[in-house]
C-alpha cells in the first residue's frame, strides 16, 4: 500500500509568497499520475549524493541521529497517536515517528524533500501510516492530529506558533525545534529583555517549557545562531478572553511601553 499524498491547489501555490493570505484546503493528488511538490526544512537524508538546502526556504537539515533520537523521546509519541510533522524533509525525523505512532501526517513545500521522505518508507512497513501534504504550511488547513513535531524556519516560526494556538480542536502537545532566541521569548517572564507580545499571548494559550539546546553543528549547513526545542501544551478550556481584543490590547501596549 502506498503512502497518501495530497497537492495545493495550483491556485494557492501561486500566491505563496504571502503568507498572511486565507487558508487554503490540500486536494487529493494520485501518487502514480506524478510527484508532488512540496517543502519543508527538517532532515538530512543518508544517500551518497547529499541533497543541498534551499536556503531561501530557511532549510537547515538536522543530521544529527542523537538529537532526532531526544526529540522523538521528548516528544512521548503514542502508538495511537496521529503525528502532524511540519518540514519532514529527508525523513530523519519522520521515520521514528511513524514506527512510534498510528499515523504520521507530512506537510511539506519543497518537491526534493516530497520525493526523498517518500523513498524512506518505500517498502517498509511503515509505508502505509505515512500520509504526505504538498503544501505551504501557513496556508494549508490541518487536519486532526494529536501531537505536532516540528523543524521550523525562522521566518514563519511566529506564525506557525500563532496557528498551533488556534488550532481547534485542540491537541496534546507540540514539540518544536526553533531558533534559540525565538524559543526563549516564548517562555519569558516579566522585566526579561526577551519579555515581547509573543510571551504574553503563547503564556496565556500556552503551557511553555524549554527541553534540549541544540547547537548549530547538529545542522547542514550550520545556522548563524544556536537552537532550542520546546513544548507547547495549550490550556483546555482555553482562558475566557476575546483573543482578537486581547492581542489588539498587548500590541497597543509593547508599542507604546516606553510612554
Amino acid at each position: 500500500r502506498r503512502p497518501t499524498i495530497t497537492e495545493m491547489p495550483k491556485s494557492a501555490k501561486r500566491s505563496r509568497r504571502n503568507a498572511n493570505q486565507p487558508q487554503s484546503a490540500a486536494a487529493p493528488y494520485s501518487a502514480k499520475n506524478g510527484s508532488a511538490n512540496g517543502g519543508g526544512s527538517n532532515g538530512g537524508g543518508n544517500n551518497n549524493n547529499l541533497i543541498s538546502a534551499n536556503t531561501s526556504l530557511g532549510q537547515h537539515f538536522l543530521k544529527n541521529p542523537a538529537v532526532v533520537t531526544a526529540i522523538v523521546q521528548k516528544s512521548a509519541v503514542k502508538s495511537t497517536d496521529t503525528v502532524l510533522e511540519i518540514g519532514p524533509g529527508t525523513g530523519n525525523m519522520t521515520v521514528p515517528l511513524l514506527q512510534k505512532a498510528k499515523k504520521v501526517i507530512a506537510l511539506e513545500y519543497d518537491n526534493r524533500m516530497v520525493r526523498e521522505v517518500l523513498k524512506r518508507v518505500q517498502h517498509t512497513p511503515e509505508e502505509s501510516k505515512l500520509q504526505v501534504v504538498h503544501g505551504d504550511a501557513m496556508k494549508t488547513k490541518w487536519p486532526f492530529f494529536d501531537l505536532c513535531v516540528a523543524n521550523i524556519p525562522y521566518q514563519i516560526s511566529s506564525g506557525i506558533v500563532f496557528k498551533l494556538l488556534a488550532h481547534r480542536p485542540t491537541f496534546r502537545c507540540a514539540v518544536l525545534l526553533l531558533q534559540e532566541e525565538f524559543a526563549l521569548r516564548l517562555s519569558a517572564r516579566p522585566g526579561e529583555a526577551l519579555y515581547c507580545r509573543l510571551s504574553v499571548n503563547t503564556q496565556l494559550l500556552a503551557k511553555v517549557d524549554q527541553l534540549l539546546k541544540v547547537g548549530k553543528n547538529n545542522f547542514r549547513p550550520p545556522p548563524k545562531v544556536e537552537s532550542r526545542v520546546v513544548r507547547l501544551e495549550l490550556k483546555n478550556p482555553p482562558p475566557p478572553v476575546n483573543f482578537v481584543e486581547w492581542d489588539g490590547m498587548i500590541r497597543l501596549l509593547f508599542n507604546r511601553k516606553n510612554k
